[in-house]
């Protein structure tokens, strides 16, 4: 039954590639024509592959459906969780995690520090959009149209001496940001707040959230916090995987 199932499911990927007729199934599959047909037809009653006029199968529309309920079904907080968890234990600062929703860049999950001095931040709580590292990691991934549409409507509240002064300006760091794959947000929003962000990507390679470790600077240098992005990188690549489902997860024991 295992080698059936195999079988079977080794046909998707080949229709993936274009429309296949019997032979060529077949011959992928190393079988005889016979039990290919008898894959197909089962992939077909199950609306998984669809047979066309001209004899040849694609991958049917059951398929695409299946896959976008269950993308629409997938909880990148829940998934995220236990490695910003993680992360925060190996590093102790705050550690958030934001999703670009309604024109609005919102921190859907946060680990406090382990530290005394805390950040006042909140799940729920829209961030400085233009200056919070998480929120260049989500907009720098909007097609380029989009981008500088909202890069122009916003508005570049000076909270620092260092925060964003104008569309121009936010554009060519997204443009920056978009090339190198992470941000940050040195004094932007706080003068003696810090952070590293990269981004969470979905099958499609779009950033689907971003996630960030922040820190004032009373407790680590700006330097000091720059040299955690290998991890706050290594972190996001891992929530990425798991959340496109292109890590196998791990069977009870």
């Amino acid at each position: 039954m295992s080698q059936t199932v195999d079988r079977a499911l080794s046909i998707l990927p080949l229709l993936a590639e274009g429309p296949a007729d019997l032979g060529r199934v077949a011959g992928r599959l190393g079988v005889h024509k016979s039990t290919a047909l008898r894959l197909l037809r089962t992939l077909h009653e199950h609306g998984l592959v669809y047979r066309q006029s001209d004899q040849r199968y694609r991958l049917g529309a059951r398929l695409f459906a299946l896959a976008q309920q269950a993308v629409e079904n997938l909880d990148v907080r829940e998934i995220a969780h236990p490695h910003l968890v993680r992360l925060n234990e190996e590093c102790g600062h705050t550690v958030h995690l934001a999703v670009h929703e309604q024109n609005e860049v919102v921190y859907i999950d946060k680990v406090e520090s382990r530290y005394p001095v805390r950040m006042y931040s909140r799940i729920g709580k829209p961030v400085a959009i233009t200056v919070a590292a998480v929120a260049k990691l989500l907009l720098a991934d909007l097609p380029e149209p989009e981008r500088r549409a909202v890069a122009e409507r916003l508005d570049y509240r000076p909270y620092t001496a260092r925060s964003t002064p104008d569309a121009v300006t936010y554009l060519k760091e997204l443009a920056r940001v978009r090339d190198q794959g992470w941000a940050t947000d040195l004094g932007g929003h706080e003068e003696s707040v810090n952070c590293v962000a990269a981004p969470v990507r979905g099958i499609d390679g779009r950033v689907v959230a971003a996630l960030s470790v922040s820190a004032p600077n009373v407790v680590v240098t700006a330097d000091e916090l720059l040299a955690l992005l290998p991890l706050v990188r290594r972190t996001a690549d891992a929530v990425s995987r798991e959340y496109s489902g292109t890590t196998p997860a791990k069977e009870p024991v």
